[in-house]
């Protein structure tokens, strides 16, 4: 089961954003945030590498794992092993537009499939203990928002989801890159309001377009959840406000500074192990936006932690940049 706390903050499956490294980081600013991995497709996880493809730490728990594809008993098997991996929530990918997905007839294009979305949940809920769960959007091309929605979402709901979380937007197919449709088409919030007070026993997130603690305050006013996408990596500095101001726990790490402090010993572990610098400090160039040093800290990151030997003492040294920065203008 899934209650209402379960989704209240949530930080969005991003392709090539949210690995594991980019959640561990995000787990050191929020103990509450729900945290999803990036989606990986049923049959990469049947065949794939699994230990690459799922591996996460545990201290990243509650951690939901997002898969995409278009067949039950693929999803079934998929859901089964990612399980055992113990994730906590199996979210299924009904919102994504790009060419690829779309090739593959799954993501934003199942809208069009109603039964076949609820089939695909009814068969991994026959399969795992955990939750299961879909993101998806108001609707796709010349689908009317309404009936779109609205026909998913009772779809799902029969078929055993434990939450539904939709990002507020329509997604077109044909004629709008991926990227396009994350900004062009208008959001309508009171849509997903109106879906909640009509299914107030389906805990409900939205997603789309909220960029502060405050409006996804706001937004809790009407649904149980909010998820949080491309603000949350750009700036994720957000995330240490989300304990306090929305589950009224302290915070985990003071502020940035400590919370780099509190990456390193991660990132030493995953060094020994081969791990680049620059793939784990690519997830914190969002720290320090808006402050003295802080394009000095993005550069020397950019330009040192690419380098094949590089270690801790770049990412230091680019503390170093705002610490600097700061002390300059505090004499000034």
């Amino acid at each position: 089961m899934l209650t209402s706390k379960d989704v209240r903050f949530s930080v969005a499956p991003m392709m090539d954003w949210t690995d594991r490294h980019c959640r561990f980081f995000h787990r050191i600013l929020s103990r509450r945030a729900r945290l999803y991995t990036e989606m990986v497709t049923a049959p990469a996880v049947i065949h794939g590498a699994r230990d690459r493809l799922l591996g996460f730490d545990p201290s990243e728990q509650p951690v939901a794992v997002q898969l995409g594809g278009a067949d039950p008993v693929g999803l079934a098997e998929a859901a089964r092993i990612c399980a055992d991996f113990g994730y906590a929530e199996i979210n299924l990918n009904v919102g994504c537009p790009s060419d690829r997905v779309q090739g593959g007839r799954f993501g934003a294009c199942m809208m069009l499939q109603p039964d076949l979305v609820a089939a695909c949940v009814a068969a991994m809920k026959r399969a795992v203990a955990i939750p299961v769960t879909v993101k998806c959007r108001i609707g796709v091309d010349e689908q009317e928002p309404h009936a779109a929605l609205f026909g998913i979402a009772r779809s799902v709901s029969d078929a055993g989801c434990n939450a539904l979380i939709v990002h507020a937007r329509k997604a077109w197919l044909d004629g709008l890159s991926p990227r396009e449709n994350r900004d062009v088409p208008p959001l309508d919030y009171e849509l997903v309001y109106e879906l909640k007070r009509e299914m107030p026993q389906m805990p409900i997130a939205i997603n789309g377009g909220v960029v502060s603690i405050e409006a996804a305050r706001a937004h809790l006013d009407h649904v149980d959840g909010v998820m949080l996408g491309r603000a949350a990596y750009q700036n994720p500095e957000l995330l240490l406000r989300v304990d306090s101001d929305l589950f009224g726990d302290p915070a985990p790490v003071v502020d940035a500074h400590d919370a780099v402090e509190a990456f390193i010993p991660y990132i030493e572990a995953r060094l020994g192990e081969g791990v680049r610098l620059a793939s784990m400090t690519r997830h914190l160039l969002g720290l320090f936006a808006g402050r003295p040093g802080a394009r000095a800290f993005r550069r020397r990151l950019a330009v040192d932690a690419v380098k094949p030997a590089a270690g801790v003492d770049v990412l230091r040294a680019a503390v170093a940049e705002v610490e600097r920065a700061l002390s300059a203008q505090a004499a000034a």
